[in-house]
């Protein structure tokens, strides 16, 4: 069995606020779920930083009905056998009478898809901070919610952005060789023909860049040529990419070599991360900066400093040490929407919880999010940024 990364973390915060309350009743678990080691470490530990706030502020208020909520943070590896690893050890713990509020992973649609094999016969609520394959809300699970608007939503947000904000008529699309890319990938070619989008392309490519072509001569792609040029020969007025910040900047810098920088490049969602800007590659980090300037990358939350207020962020630095990144938001809704719940329900068990999400309306630092009876958010936001300096800049909706 592979080793399975687990941090409990027990949050204590100094708010400004007067007058909070100490939990008294002992502690209560949110289980968070999500990559903590290898290619999308940065991306899961996002989202435990906003959960780690969340449960700050919910115990500064008092806490879950008198519980402390404490997070235990458990490393799914971007791996679905290791998500169900992780889920196996959740439904042993909660079988053995640890009190736990809910589940808030995983962040890959993969992960999700195979750990719900074993969440949905749980007692306990999942929320996922980013997961948007859209058949995990088709599924009929009762103990399943999203923060984040499903794909379905995403293909039809950017394919209207495409067409209507970049005057696209031709697209290429390319994808990842996973539940995800191609459920997007398959979404977005059906939103863009329906808008009158010609669509000549739809193209898989492997997760994970490759190594490095050492053959290739000076100003050649060295990654993706075989595939890129099948696109450049496309030629079309802009790409579509579904898939990962892993991929992203390998794909740019291949384009530019290819003398197709300057064409429309949309990122899917998986890409909101820092690394998609970046490169690990010390031989060409400029060129790989430089590349990455100017596409668009769709999210399912907003940039957390153009969203939240100063105390916010000192908040959060205090719990987590550093800044509050792409999906820090999200992180703190799923945490901050189970605690509303279980007020709400004034209970921690799962189906009255389950019963009481599927009611409120959750006041949230991004406005009021509501739930369908599916477990889908029946007010969903998608987000597009452009990078512009080295950061994401939104541009849709527009401030």
């Amino acid at each position: 069995m592979r080793k399975i990364a687990i941090i409990s973390l027990l949050i204590t915060l100094s708010l400004t606020a007067c007058g909070s309350k100490e939990p008294t009743k002992g502690d209560i678990i949110v289980y968070v779920t999500v990559p903590l080691s290898g290619f999308q470490a940065n991306g899961g530990q996002t989202v435990v930083g906003g959960a780690k706030l969340a449960a700050a502020h919910v115990n500064a208020e008092g806490g879950v009905n008198g519980y402390r909520m404490v997070i235990e943070a458990i490393d799914d590896e971007s791996d679905s056998d290791v998500a169900v690893s992780v889920a196996e050890q959740i439904a042993a713990e909660v079988a053995s009478g640890r009190r736990a509020l809910g589940v808030v992973g995983h962040l890959n649609s993969g992960q999700t898809l195979a750990a719900m094999e074993v969440y949905k016969d749980l007692d306990i609520n999942v929320v996922t901070p980013t997961a948007s394959e859209q058949s995990l809300t088709a599924r009929g699970y009762r103990n399943f919610f999203r923060v984040n608007a499903s794909d379905d939503v995403q293909a039809r947000v950017d394919a209207e952005f495409l067409v209507e904000t970049l005057g696209a008529g031709r697209v290429a699309i390319m994808h990842n060789d996973d539940p995800y890319g191609i459920g997007l990938a398959n979404s977005m070619e059906a939103e863009l023909e329906s808008l009158g989008v010609e669509v000549p392309l739809n193209l898989q490519i492997p997760i994970g860049p490759p190594d490095p072509d050492r053959a290739a001569a000076e100003g050649e792609p060295l990654y993706y040529a075989t595939e890129l040029r099948q696109v450049v020969s496309a030629a079309p007025d802009a790409i579509f990419y579904a898939g990962y910040e892993i991929e992203c900047p390998y794909l740019r810098f291949d384009l530019v070599q290819l003398g197709a920088g300057e064409t429309d490049f949309l990122a899917s969602d998986g890409c909101f991360l820092s690394a998609a800007i970046e490169s690990d590659d010390s031989l060409h980090a400029a060129e790989f900066a430089a590349a990455t300037e100017q596409m668009y990358v769709s999210g399912f939350g907003p940039e957390p400093r153009a969203t939240v207020d100063k105390q916010w962020i000192r908040d959060y630095q205090q719990v987590d040490f550093r800044n509050p990144d792409t999906y820090s938001i999200n992180g703190y809704l799923a945490v901050r929407v189970l605690a509303e719940a279980a007020r709400e329900a004034k209970s921690q068990e799962q189906p009255a919880v389950a019963d009481a999400l599927r009611s409120i309306t959750y006041q949230s630092i991004i406005g009021p999010l509501q739930y369908r009876d599916n477990g889908d958010l029946a007010n969903p936001t998608i987000y597009v940024f452009q990078v512009r300096g080295g950061e994401f800049v939104q541009v849709f909706p527009s401030e």
